[in-house]
């Protein structure tokens, strides 16, 4: 016989991804406001009972898809490695920050639609988290440049302006292409100026 449990397990991981992916789109072009359960239960090919049976609201769905883009986006900068050779750790990060916005444009346009919005849901983790975070990997960064290991800059503008240099090319993809016309490789392009411009800057 077949394992019911186990099928029903594989279905209902499938129905909620679906619901996550459905949402996701929605609220990535459209953000909260413009997004019903209605609209994510026709994206997801499930009733709206079926959905609410997942998740209680569009406000629960909402902080599931918020809480995994965190992890995901602050990865990169926990992954900064004290030990390693200040530049390279650099240039590591802006590379991962921009691998990111070309493999998540739409978990970006989540975080821009948020932030733009008030940040209603992720005032509490910018205020606290994400802060703490920045201001660890700041004094980390401040330390190299003390000791001649990196030119100096202001750490948090640095890192601030590797989040702008990167993610404008998942948010502004459309201005983007349109300027730069077809045969370009927006990323490919972007990792390569973005290499040379902080490694000038930062090479002592």
């Amino acid at each position: 016989m077949p394992d019911l449990d186990a099928q029903r397990t594989r279905i209902q991981t499938r129905n909620r991804q679906a619901i996550l992916d459905a949402a996701l789109e929605a609220f990535s072009s459209n953000g909260y406001a413009g997004v019903t359960i209605d609209r994510i239960a026709e994206g997801a090919g499930l009733s709206k009972p079926n959905v609410l049976y997942y998740f209680p609201s569009k406000e629960a769905i909402h902080h599931a898809l918020l809480d995994g883009l965190l992890d995901l986006w602050l990865a990169p900068l926990r992954d900064m490695d004290p030990d390693g050779q200040p530049l390279d750790e650099i240039l590591a990060y802006v590379a991962r920050k921009l691998d990111l916005s070309r493999r998540y444009p739409r978990e970006s346009r989540l975080f821009a639609h948020e932030i733009l919005q008030g940040a209603p849901h992720l005032a509490p983790v910018l205020g606290g988290q994400l802060a703490a975070l920045v201001a660890d990997r700041a004094a980390l960064v401040a330390g190299w440049m003390a000791q001649g290991r990196l030119a100096a800059a202001d750490p948090h503008h640095l890192i601030m302006s590797i989040w702008a240099l990167t993610q404008h090319y998942a948010d502004f993809d459309l201005q983007v292409r349109a300027v730069l016309g077809p045969g370009h490789d927006p990323f490919a392009e972007a990792g390569a100026f973005l290499d040379r411009m902080y490694r000038r800057l930062l090479t002592p």
